[in-house]
């Protein structure tokens, strides 16, 4: 069998294993979640924990687990499972949970009356799940956001050695400078990444947007139009780091605006794009600037708006790739970014609880231009910020390559 590789995530997981959570993993589809529940499964039983897996792929366990909590005890049972006199839990894993007709009364159910059942679940999207999961199961679940991989996961399955916070030589940061450029070029899908072949990349990518992005988009929104949206999304990757202008879209996609903004919502939802608000303290003003757009994946957004991978970095595509790692690392409920009537812009604005920091991006450090910064700074009685960069040298503390921010 082949080794599973542990993800940064798992160390979260691992400390709701023993409590009465339902543990719920939701995110894009091929972005690894099966295999983090194989990897937990994996790790339960080497500490001989009882442990059982079902997918939900397989047609015969929905019937099963849609028949109603009986048939699903008396299945386990059958399977040797719930022994009598055994007092320690049993460790179920459902997978793709949304094929369920209703997900949220059989989690319930089984939480409330199975106290000796743990159950840790999967699902392809927080779409398809929420728009099932209804208020029974508020306190009952712990959810964790899966995304593709970080770079750190990224040099952690190329067996790539990084400490963070470390000093490192010329040689190290070269190294590492590549690394995270082929990162960006190609994406962090799992699959992608452990891919050395180019034209391999570049057809699995095309699956994954053709059996998964459109499919699921297309399923979910209903679309009669095919050639429309995929326009749609070829525009939309164009635009990655850029304002969105819902009007100016429909204009040039022929899409009626109510329309496009139901596929942004499902685009959203589904963990193939986000739109990012501007920072305000006004939270009226907010409400009438235009979002930025990015995508989670820029392997992805390449393929979707070249038409292939690229050999050369450029800057929406850098940007992109850093809004994903600080995804990642903050969640993107923090993410927002600034710009002022006289077109003064800071590309990320981090507010982490009461605490404000301003985030430029730029391919060299060179590039960075302080006014905005400053002016921000001075406006909000801050004094801090950081210059994400990969090419140049980093001038102060300020200046972060993406692999220190």
């Amino acid at each position: 069998m082949e080794t599973i590789l542990k993800r940064i995530v798992f160390d979260e997981i691992k400390k709701y294993l023993h409590t009465d959570d339902i543990i719920v993993l939701h995110g894009a589809r091929q972005v690894g979640k099966t295999t983090i529940l194989y990897y937990i499964e994996d790790y339960l039983k080497k500490r001989g924990e009882d442990a059982y897996f079902i997918d939900l792929e397989d047609s015969r366990f929905v019937r099963i687990l849609d028949t109603g909590v009986a048939e699903f005890i008396k299945h386990l049972k059958e399977e040797g499972l719930l022994s009598q006199g055994r007092k320690r839990k049993t460790f179920v894993f459902i997978d793709e949970i949304q094929y369920l007709s209703d997900p949220s009364s059989f989690l319930k159910l089984t939480a409330d009356l199975h106290k000796n059942i743990k159950l840790i679940v999967s699902g392809s999207s927080s779409f398809a799940i929420k728009s099932k999961f209804k208020d029974s199961l508020v306190g009952r679940t712990v959810n964790f956001e899966i995304f593709n991989l970080s770079f750190r996961e990224f040099l952690l399955f190329r067996q790539h050695h990084f400490q963070e916070g470390m000093a490192y030589t010329s040689k190290k940061i070269d190294d590492l400078r590549m690394l995270f450029k082929e990162y960006t070029l190609y994406g962090g899908y799992p699959k992608i990444v452990l891919t050395p072949e180019i034209d391999k990349k570049e057809k699995y990518l095309q699956q994954i947007i053709d059996t998964y992005v459109k499919k699921d988009i297309r399923d979910l929104a209903d679309i009669k139009d095919i050639d429309k949206f995929n326009k749609l999304l070829e525009t939309l990757a164009s635009q990655s780091g850029q304002q969105l202008n819902v009007a100016e879209l429909s204009n040039t996609t022929k899409i009626a605006k109510q329309t496009i903004e139901k596929y942004l919502f499902i685009m959203e939802n589904t963990y193939i794009i986000k739109l990012v608000k501007p920072f305000s303290k006004n939270i009226r003003s907010e409400l009438f600037k235009l979002p930025k757009i990015y995508f989670y994946d820029t392997g992805l957004m390449q393929m979707l708006w070249l038409k292939g991978l690229q050999k050369e970095l450029i800057g929406n595509v850098f940007e992109t790739g850093i809004f994903a790692e600080i995804v990642k690392k903050y969640t993107h409920e923090v993410i927002f970014y600034w710009r002022t009537k006289d077109k003064k812009e800071i590309d990320f604005i981090l507010k982490i609880k009461n605490s404000i920091l301003p985030i430029e991006v730029k391919l060299n450090f060179e590039q960075f231009n302080p006014t905005a910064v400053q002016y921000f700074n001075k406006h909000y009685g801050i004094n801090k910020y950081k210059v994400i960069g990969l090419n140049g040298k980093p001038k102060s503390e300020f200046y972060v390559y993406p692999w220190d921010a």
